[in-house]
């Protein structure tokens, strides 16, 4: 791949719920906490802890789409459509992400049995009312202010075709290269780029994509959701296995980078990506 050629924006991805699959939009506002409208609804269990793919693979045959006002309509086969609008924040409920303690707003009660009835599991939606204070960014990674919505730690996760590209070769020169190649929704990133070299992400500090310019705050560890099939739910080796062979930073297992918004704006599809810094 030539060294000039131009980076762009090949697609974006908007999940309303964590865990579950979302939309790719031609465009979307870029909010201080990440995407408009992306991760800021979750399910909890009875232990108030957030359910995602780690603990059920299931949810990703679950698809969300996004609704005006904050709402989203959720879907899964075999199961009726249902529409949930954003609550009445009458209260607070307190709830676990990574360990971490959360606030934010029950559901409706027929979000709560739709999904509980999916994943034959007792489950709670929540939303996310006020991500401007809620939720801080890691603080050893963070500005003071920066906060995050849902998403796993930051408020937008970056990857590139090229380093797919990449990795899936490295995944049929393995042992067992039965598994690639892999798409990119196993790694459920913001921005997709085109136009990069391999890894090229790896010294980026500073970007501008379109007209909203964005810090690096760290790369991406990755984790057991990566090896769930995002169209079966079932689970392999891979990407993990060889990642841990050529992507480790220390215990991490690495594939993308985590960004946090300097300026707000649109972002669209075939926006440029520069390299400032």
């Amino acid at each position: 791949m030539p060294n000039d050629s131009v980076m762009k924006v090949q697609a974006l991805h908007v999940h309303p719920v964590k865990s579950v699959a979302g939309t790719a939009p031609d465009e979307v506002a870029v909010e201080p906490w990440g995407l408009s409208g992306d991760r800021r609804w979750a399910l909890i269990d009875d232990d108030d802890k957030v359910i995602t793919q780690r603990e059920q693979p299931r949810l990703a045959l679950a698809h969300a789409t996004p609704l005006g006002g904050g709402g989203f309509s959720v879907s899964a086969p075999g199961r009726v459509t249902l529409a949930v609008e954003v609550p009445e924040a009458d209260g607070l409920t307190p709830f676990t992400l990574f360990g971490k303690k959360v606030e934010g707003v029950l559901g409706p009660a027929a979000a709560h049995a739709w999904f509980s009835d999916y994943l034959g599991t007792p489950a709670r939606l929540v939303h996310l009312d006020e991500p401007s204070h809620r939720r801080p960014v890691d603080p050893e990674f963070a500005l003071p202010g920066e906060t995050v919505s849902l998403a796993d730690g930051y408020p937008l996760l970056i990857a590139t075709l090229a380093s797919l590209e990449a990795l899936n070769a490295l995944i049929a020169a393995g042992d067992r290269p039965e598994e690639g190649p892999l798409p990119m929704d196993r790694f459920r990133p913001n921005v997709v780029v085109s136009g990069a070299e391999p890894w090229a992400e790896d010294a980026w500090g500073r970007l501008t994509i379109g007209d909203v310019e964005f810090r690096v705050a760290r790369n991406c560890g990755r984790c057991v959701v990566t090896t769930t099939d995002q169209r079966t739910a079932e689970r392999g080796k891979e990407p993990l296995r060889t990642l841990a062979r050529h992507r480790r930073d220390g215990k991490r297992l690495i594939f993308g980078q985590l960004l946090v918004p300097v300026t707000l704006g649109t972002l669209r599809v075939g926006d440029e990506v520069r390299v400032t810094g």
